[in-house]
């Protein structure tokens, strides 16, 4: 038997945070199990991730104290788990909890036999019963109570459950999209966003950027001025409110209230990276300046604050400092008034919500009452410099400083589009290092790991890592032209077609299939913080046939719609991903440029795409001795064009060559 915590062993910041407790916890392993086993215990397996505000109020409340460590010790074998180190562990036993019909989250707390199966579980438990929760102690006692005196009901619990999961994690056939499907879905979620202040009605208040992409695609189809609504008040009021840091840069994970003031203050990569691209996409439409600041500022974060030596991008920025959460954000008035003198204090609290008691326990969290008007830009740009200045002198919050290959991947993509939109080399560049340092750090004969931390990789990789990195390879080929990233997409398509591929059923199982088991195989169907991988892929293979004409890319992509599509009337909006996708397949429009690389001309109709908005276009820079694939419908009139010319096309049918970069602006925003 463990007697003593082994994660001072480990390199996730998370873990590494709880190498104190008494507790005797162990990182998830086939030993521990095999531990478990031999001595018939019970597992208390608890996960949670470094930025998470409730896992570090559980561990002060609960896992530091000795009392309750000796009752685990005793009575069970503890395992600690990073989700984002492991996301396939946290995603299979919080559906297991949803299938309880309990609420998930963070920390996530589940009790296992000793294979793995899991038989009850929640997520945080107080010391003592409050929040209409028990205790923690209380649910341990009753756990050890009933797995001494009533074992039967937990084999029993154990055996519905798993049965459940695997029903859960079947992929569900449909009968394909339709137009009509795809625009009945579109209007279903508009009238679930909040008319007031945008996002879902209610609160909390995620960013759900999958979601806000599909209403953007849907008004790109339809020109229906209340899908453009629903997505710009959404992003004006997360661009405008306390979500996102308007002295650094970057969002915060979700919004505690309807109106988007006061942010759970842990920052994600993934929000942001997300955030990043949708403004970018959205900089292109008149009265938005205010998206490409926030750009602007997102990637001075990511480039100052999440960037590591290697040039991936770390994790997260924990959510609290000094033992308080949000301490590090929010602004005492007199504080304020110190750092700031006339005139840029008059104009600061003019353009922010600033009062001497504050909007948030009597302190500010920093939010503009309105667009800024640009005549106080300067000034306003002045003040923000010398609070960030006055903020740097605070304890900073925690980076959880692992590259996770899915993240980065998302990382990347926005970069690459965010430097083609604005003209930006040096953000070309961070791309292009990050893209570099997976491929290094993450990848090994064309396949990639999930994590890596202080020099250990953990975890063969998921879908998602492949998913998102071959995504973010394309857009660094439509970015750059480089055809190294379209020929390395292709080789992690071919692992990913290899080891995850469900041959039986269509789409892709979220692990290898030789990685190490767990208690099921799952396919992740549903959209969470990020996108779902298998909607993903058909985006990347939507994107991929577009490119190359290759018919095999379109049909896998139609199987895995066909496949996977059958649960889009119950589980809708959770499979965004899957129309937006589905949408690029079958409305995406190909842009394809020809010219001499130094050709002004070229880089003019370069600019006008880069310029116009790309949600449903793909793109190729050609210079006159590359070639079209055979068959695309471009290629004939490829080899005809004299100097640099412009061909756009939507399925078959190309339009006439153009020339002029004004008449292709024109024609990129008059095609749907």
């Amino acid at each position: 038997m463990t007697s003593r915590n082994l994660l001072d062993r480990e390199t996730s910041p998370y873990l590494l945070q709880h190498r104190g407790n008494p507790v005797h916890w162990q990182p998830w392993s086939p030993a521990i199990l095999a531990e478990a086993q031999a001595q018939n215990r019970p597992i208390l397996l608890s996960v949670g991730y470094a930025a998470c505000h409730w896992c570090h109020v559980m561990a002060h409340e609960s896992f530091e104290n000795p009392a309750v460590a000796r009752l685990i010790n005793d009575h069970f074998i503890a395992v600690k788990v990073d989700r984002e180190e492991r996301p396939d562990i946290d995603s299979l036993y919080q559906s297991a909890l949803a299938l309880m019909g309990q609420q998930g989250g963070w920390p996530l707390t589940m009790f296992l036999l000793p294979d793995g199966r899991p038989f009850w579980g929640g997520t945080y438990f107080p010391p003592q019963p409050r929040y209409g929760r028990p205790s923690f102690t209380g649910v341990l006692r009753e756990i050890i109570e009933v797995w001494t005196r009533r074992p039967a009901r937990i084999q029993h619990n154990a055996e519905v459950l798993q049965n459940t999961l695997a029903r859960h994690f079947r992929a569900r056939p449909g009968t394909g999209l339709t137009p009509d499907r795809f625009d009945g879905y579109c209007h279903s979620l508009l009238e679930q966003m909040d008319p007031l202040f945008g996002g879902l009605k209610g609160a909390p208040k995620f960013p759900q950027v999958p979601l806000l992409s599909l209403l953007w695609r849907a008004y790109r189809r339809h020109h229906d001025p209340a899908y453009a609504q629903a997505v710009r008040l959404t992003l004006d009021n997360l661009c405008l409110g306390g979500l996102h840091d308007h002295l650094g840069g970057g969002f915060a994970r979700y919004s505690t209230d309807e109106e988007w003031l006061v942010p759970h203050f842990e920052k994600m990569l993934y929000d942001t990276a997300q955030l990043i691209d949708l403004l970018t996409c959205l900089s292109s439409q008149p009265n938005s300046r205010h998206y490409a600041q926030a750009v602007e500022l997102a990637i001075g974060w990511l480039r100052r604050e999440m960037s590591d030596a290697t040039g991936a991008f770390c994790a997260s920025l924990d959510a609290d400092s000094e033992g308080e959460e949000g301490r590090y954000y929010v602004w005492p008035y007199h504080e304020l008034e110190e750092a700031l003198s006339e005139p840029l204090r008059a104009v600061f609290i003019r353009s922010f919500d600033v009062s001497p008691h504050g909007n948030w326990e009597h302190k500010t969290i920093l939010r503009f009452k309105t667009v800024p008007d640009p005549r106080d830009e300067f000034l306003l740009a002045e003040a923000c410099r010398l609070l960030l200045l006055r903020r740097a002198e605070r304890t900073p919050p925690a980076r959880d400083d692992k590259c996770l290959t899915d993240w980065n991947g998302l990382v990347i993509h926005a970069l690459a589009q965010a430097a083609f939109r604005f003209d930006r080399p040096d953000w070309l560049k961070l791309a292009e290092r990050a893209y570099q340092a997976v491929q290094t750090h993450l990848g090994r004969d064309h396949r990639l790991f999930h994590s890596s931390c202080r020099g250990r990789v953990q975890a063969e990789a998921m879908l998602d890592d492949y998913a998102f990195m071959i995504r973010a390879a394309l857009a660094l080929y439509e970015t750059t032209g480089r055809t190294d990233t379209l020929d390395q997409a292709r080789l992690w398509l071919d692992t990913l077609n290899r080891h995850y591929w469900d041959e039986d059923g269509g789409g892709y199982f979220f692990t290898a299939d030789d990685a190490p088991g767990l208690i099921l195989r799952s396919k992740i169907l549903h959209d969470a913080a990020t996108p779902c991988g298998n909607g993903v892929m058909v985006e990347v293979l939507a994107r991929l046939f577009l490119l190359t004409g290759e018919e095999h890319f379109r049909q896998r992509a139609e199987r895995i719609i066909t496949a996977c599509g059958g649960g889009l009337d119950t589980e809708f909006p959770a499979m965004t991903s899957f129309l937006t996708g589905w949408e690029l397949l079958n409305s995406g429009r190909q842009l394809i440029i020809v010219g001499l690389a130094d050709d002004p001309s070229r880089a003019a109709l370069i600019r006008a795409a880069a310029e116009a908005d790309r949600s449903a276009l793909v793109l190729q820079s050609l210079t006159p001795d590359q070639k079209l694939p055979p068959g695309h419908p471009a290629a004939a009139r490829l080899a005809a064009a004299a100097g640099a010319t412009a061909f756009l096309c939507h399925g078959p049918v190309c339009g006439l060559p153009v020339q002029d970069s004004a008449a292709l602006s024109l024609a990129l925003s008059s095609t749907p």
